[in-house]
């Protein structure tokens, strides 16, 4: 398999040209490897930080697929930190490959969808209109659940959550999901009758609306909630393409 069978099958089933007009990441093949080289190693991540690259270089992987690349619509100069990052990559020959908003939305292996099933929310729905279209998820419960034993479900590393407002109802039938930097979609939550509503990080800018808006609102963080996706990527190459894989996992806290 070479880079360009790999990007071929990430094309497949992940909405890249769709939703390249309302993504401002760079989303596909981001810096390249070898065309000829042979892909057996893959490497997910969430970040492609110096970091995360020099992990993956380190454990031989030939492509580093990540949630958050390093372009964000916008030229940038390959100076400092970016042009370290690119001679990482350079130098070990290993291929970048990028998928914001696709790898949210999706709905089996989507980091919306991944927290949707630690949940295990029925009746699902698309949530959370982003330039016309919807990114996230919204449920209801099997059962009630207290907002900490939600927390507990969306955080089963028992990591702490950025921010938990228990303004809403205390037995919690309904979910609405939104990974990674989505507070203001809280609003949409609200004008639902959504019960609880999980995003990775907080803003002040919306906590009076959420409390005066009688809704649970848990801010589990950017990272913690955008783990699920590329570790779906990763199980699902093993599967079907027979790839080696493995997760870098370099926690922000935020």
């Amino acid at each position: 398999m070479t880079l360009a069978d790999f990007d071929r099958w990430c094309t497949s089933f992940l909405e890249i040209e769709a939703l390249r007009q309302i993504d401002d990441s760079l989303n596909g093949i981001q810096v390249g490897c070898s065309p000829s080289k042979e892909i057996k190693t893959l490497a997910v991540a969430v970040d492609a930080c110096a970091e995360t690259i020099r992990r993956a270089a380190d454990a031989g992987a030939d492509v580093l697929f990540v949630h958050h690349g390093m372009f964000w619509g916008k030229p940038v100069p390959i100076t400092g930190s970016m042009r370290e990052r690119i001679r990482l990559l350079l130098e070990a020959d290993m291929a970048l490959y990028a998928c914001h908003l696709p790898l949210d939305r999706h709905p089996e292996i989507g980091n919306n969808a991944r927290l949707c099933d630690l949940l295990g929310l029925q009746e699902r729905t698309p949530f959370g209109i982003y330039h016309g279209i919807p990114i996230g998820w919204a449920g209801r419960l099997p059962m009630p659940l207290t907002i900490d034993a939600i927390v507990a479900k969306i955080l089963p590393d028992r990591s702490e959550p950025r921010l938990v407002v228990a303004a809403g109802p205390r037995e919690i039938r309904s979910v609405a999901v939104i990974s990674g930097g989505a507070p203001f979609e809280s609003l949409q939550a609200i004008d639902q009758g959504i019960d609880c509503y999980v995003t990775g990080e907080p803003s002040h800018s919306i906590y009076h609306a959420v409390t005066e808006g009688s809704i649970n609102f848990i801010a589990a963080g950017h990272y913690a909630t955008e783990v699920w996706g590329v570790r779906a990527v990763a199980e699902k190459a093993k599967a079907e393409l027979g790839l080696t894989t493995l997760f870098i996992d370099l926690p922000t806290g935020l």
